[in-house]
């Protein structure tokens, strides 16, 4: 074992003085960037060719602008009930590739990722899971025409009378309310109980408020920009005074999934009594939700689309790792994909040929079985070169805020060509470490070497 001396050199820097105590007197938040937040979207073109460097992107213009045509089939609804196979090595970006989809398509389609393992669970069954993911996927936009009264409040005045249940006490008989909008004012006369919706919104005389006429609800819209102040922060959220007149009709959309709409009627909500509470954290375990209810659901919505309610908008399902499903999955997914309320299916996997889970004889490329790969379109990830690998880890840098020198630089990317870009993803997690990455790097072992230090039966 090499000995060390009591006085450390100054050449090297010591582990334990490589990173800086925190600030006291700084009250900023860390936050941890997450592996893709320099993925911005796909980088295309208006003519669906790929820049070299786009959108967070380096490299990959084939599978960016197949991506972009899978985007484009989503968007025009050409694709439902299809899926979309991403093959390729370790840390080439499929992942990024499939939230690369998720951004083009907007916050407005339905996303929604998992991983192949996630299915294996004791409460619900493995189909249970998957067709839960399924139905998260699909969205339903409502579209409903109200009648309200909106405007700004330049009057709340509660009128009480003589309570008949109390000798000295009162109640509130009704609730005057005066608006005003841009082209007018009106006074309404509302119930006691919309004055208690009132009382909970914490209205006062300057809000701009919204009340509908059928179900007497009401809604705090923000505050009137003429009572605005000159402060530079505030809590305060000011809006302009609403135009036309105080009565109109609204339309409100509404955004929505099918699986929202299978747990509000899986697990309805109990009484305030403290038995319903206490029923409900007995009951906390995740419960399965039943083909009947299902068909109750699409029952229910079928009817929506059919009066122009509602609009069904297929989403996209990403399963990442697909080669962890077993084929029980995998037969599950088959008939998933042909129902039809199916949304987009993207699957990744990194595997070559290779056995299929729950099977004893079964090979088939990338783990999966050959009936499901018949529905794919397969989009192959190319590796990087050292110069497309120091572009994204400066990339990556810009994102955490850190400056790399050149030198720097070059020993990551190498560093990164020799192993993979998840290793790189380590050494620029701060910057501390990123300063004396030259001289801490001997420290820790790659991949090859664990091989040759760990003999055989240790590994």
């Amino acid at each position: 074992m090499k000995a060390t001396s009591a006085t450390p050199s100054t050449s090297a820097p010591v582990a334990h003085n490589a990173l800086p105590p925190p600030s006291a007197t700084s009250n900023a938040r860390s936050s941890r960037i997450a592996p893709h937040s320099h993925i911005k979207g796909l980088g295309l073109t208006s003519d669906g060719l790929a820049a070299p460097d786009g959108s967070g992107f380096i490299g990959q213009t084939n599978a960016r602008e197949a991506c972009g045509v899978v985007v484009d089939l989503i968007k025009s609804r050409k694709f439902s009930g299809r899926a979309l196979l991403l093959v390729g090595a370790p840390g080439t970006g499929k992942t990024a590739l499939a939230l690369a989809v998720s951004h083009e398509l907007g916050n407005k389609v339905p996303f929604c990722p998992m991983v192949g393992s996630e299915v294996y669970s004791t409460e619900v069954k493995k189909t249970e899971v998957l067709a839960e993911s399924f139905r998260r996927a699909i969205g339903l936009r409502i579209k409903e025409t109200k009648e309200v009264y909106e405007g700004e409040v330049t009057e709340l005045t509660p009128a009480e009378s003589e309570n008949p249940l109390s000798g000295y006490g009162k109640t509130v008989s009704h609730v005057i309310v005066g608006l005003k909008t841009v082209k007018g004012t009106k006074q309404l006369r509302l119930d006691p109980t919309i004055y208690e919706a009132i009382l909970k919104e914490k209205i006062v005389v300057g809000d701009v408020i919204y009340v509908e006429a059928n179900t007497g609800a009401v809604k705090r819209v923000g505050r009137s920009d003429a009572y605005a102040s000159s402060y530079d922060l505030e809590s305060e959220t000011y809006v302009p005074l609403p135009k036309g007149d105080v009565h109109k009709r609204k339309e409100l959309v509404q955004d929505v999934t099918l699986g929202d709409l299978d747990a509000a009627n899986a697990r309805p909500q109990g009484g305030q009594d403290i038995m319903s509470v206490m029923g409900s954290l007995v009951k906390s375990g995740r419960t399965e939700v039943t083909d009947k209810l299902r068909r109750e659901v699409n029952k229910v919505v079928k009817g929506y689309v059919d009066q122009g309610v509602a609009e069904v908008v297929p989403g996209v399902v990403f399963i990442d790792e697909v080669h962890m499903l077993d084929i029980e999955c995998f037969t599950y997914l088959n008939a998933l994909l042909e129902s039809p309320m199916a949304p987009t299916v993207i699957l990744a996997t990194n595997r070559g040929n290779a056995l299929v889970r729950g099977t004893t004889d079964i090979v088939s490329p990338h783990g999966v079985p050959v009936d499901l790969l018949d529905r794919c379109l397969i989009v192959k990830t190319d590796g990087y070169n050292r110069e497309q690998i120091g572009k994204v880890v400066q990339l990556r840098a810009n994102v955490e805020g850190l400056k790399l020198g050149p030198g720097v630089l070059e020993r990551i990317a190498e560093e990164g060509e020799r192993g993979s870009m998840r290793y790189d993803s380590i050494s620029i997690n701060g910057e501390p470490l990123v300063t004396a990455f030259a001289d801490m790097l001997s420290n820790f072992l790659r991949q090859p070497q664990s091989s040759l230090v760990f003999p055989e039966e240790v590994r």
